[in-house]
């Protein structure tokens, strides 16, 4: 018995199948682009629908207030009003520009909502914003 080996005495070359490598990178990258956006805003909510500029923020890093029908969170923590108000006021003494996003669930009352609202005036954040999504 003989073994061919093409060309005078070349071996073949070897190749690996990538399909299935980039069928699995396809498949996270979609992944990865659907749960993202749910990490990013944390508590879910509806909010309400205006057309609004964009919000104003210190270097990307704004804290946000929101509040559901169940509870107010401050940076995604659960909190109560009177822990809010010491968090802002610390927040105030360490930067007197620190920039508050208050996202406020459409279907609460406006009592609710202004409830917190009125928090964060008495805690004199000067850089205050109420998140919407666009029309």
């Amino acid at each position: 018995m003989s073994r061919r080996r093409g060309r005078r005495g070349e071996r073949t070359k070897a190749a690996i199948d990538m399909t299935s490598m980039i069928d699995l990178t396809f498949l996270l990258l979609v992944t990865f682009m659907l749960t993202l956006p749910k990490l990013e805003q944390g508590v879910s909510i509806l909010l309400p629908q205006a057309k609004t500029d964009a919000l104003p923020s210190k270097n990307n890093k704004a804290n946000t207030i929101t509040i559901s029908q169940t509870a107010t969170y401050f940076n995604n923590q659960p909190v109560t009003d009177e822990t809010l108000e010491k968090i802002l006021l610390e927040k105030v003494a360490e930067d007197p520009e620190v920039p508050v996003l208050v996202r406020g669930d459409e279907r609460l009352s406006y009592g609710t909502v202004m409830g917190v609202v009125k928090i964060v005036y008495k805690c004199k954040v000067r850089r205050m914003a109420l998140v919407t999504v666009d029309k």
